[in-house]
């Protein structure tokens, strides 16, 4: 119950929005009236893709020691979809701790859409790793995963290094649907690049679930994969009786099947935890999974 009040109440922050101005806060006078709500405390930063001349936003939460503490070097945690996933992560991130220390603090960066594209086409575009997309996507374009993930190793992996004080060794990734579908297709091609990797209600259907195939082709050619993986699916995400169940597809048994194909490998630096949180669906079991997530791979020391 404590972790639901706390991903309901993070829900209905994430109507907050992130802008350049994030650092101030909205004044109560009357020049205010209608004005945008901010953010505070977050940062936006662009960081633009030399190759495809696209132009992309990090947004960014530092913790709150980070003043205080200037020596010390803190975990990443990248989130996709920053649109809604952003204000979502730092508030459950605030909330847990209220009472003390129960997940490390972290900077958190979030990995917007193209400016010039709408969420939807972006996401598709960026989280996908072959241009097969499902039926009835009509033109929009699939498959430039491969292209994204060098973006993000080439361009906003090294700025943010340079520009806040990261721990390197502690990078996590986290991403939900899509994004959890590029989550895993970076552990299966580039491991090294995150340290810790959150797959949520990821969309392993994608393409006669293609994934599976780049499993076994790095399984073909390594004998350890390195990495602390997190994975999480509603229970109402797999086929039954109600609205809320799936109609196509069953990514419970997704979730299963990639786990047990993993431990199955036995790799001997990789550790697989996962859960099904029940009574959510594939809309609202972001928060929740959200939550999980960070407690399993951020707990305080």
């Amino acid at each position: 119950m404590k972790f639901q009040i706390i991903a309901l109440m993070a829900l209905a922050i994430s109507v907050a929005g992130c802008n350049r101005a994030a650092d101030a806060q909205t004044a109560s006078s009357s020049s205010s009236d209608g004005a945008p709500y901010v953010l505070a405390g977050t940062q936006v930063w662009s960081v633009p893709d030399p190759v495809s001349n696209r132009e992309y936003d990090i947004f960014v939460s530092l913790p709150a020691s980070y003043d205080s503490q200037p020596n010390r070097r803190y975990p990443v945690l990248y989130v996709t979809d920053a649109d809604y996933a952003f204000p979502i992560i730092r508030q459950i991130a605030r909330r847990v701790n209220l009472d003390g220390p129960v997940i490390e603090e972290f900077i958190l960066i979030g990995l917007s859409y193209g400016k010039d594209d709408k969420g939807a086409a972006s996401r598709r575009r960026d989280y996908t790793p072959t241009p097969n997309g499902p039926r009835g996507s009509g033109n929009d374009v699939h498959g430039g995963g491969a292209a994204y993930q060098t973006y993000l190793k080439e361009q906003a992996l090294p700025y943010v290094d340079a520009k806040f004080r990261t721990d390197p060794s502690q990078r996590i990734m986290l991403g939900h649907s899509y994004g959890g579908l590029l989550v895993a297709q970076i552990m299966f091609t580039d491991p090294a690049m995150f340290s810790r990797y959150v797959l949520g209600s990821p969309s392993f259907w994608y393409d006669k679930r293609h994934i599976m195939t780049m499993e076994a082709a790095y399984a073909r050619n390594h004998t350890d994969l390195p990495a602390e993986v997190f994975m999480y699916v509603g229970g109402f995400e797999a086929p039954g009786p109600t609205p809320r169940h799936m109609k196509d597809g069953d990514m419970v048994r997704d979730m299963r099947v990639m786990e047990q194909v993993l431990k199955s490998r036995a790799y001997p630096n990789l550790r697989v935890q996962s859960t099904v949180l029940e009574n959510e669906d594939h809309l609202t079991v972001a928060p929740v999974g959200f939550t999980r997530a960070l407690l399993a791979v951020l707990p305080a020391k």
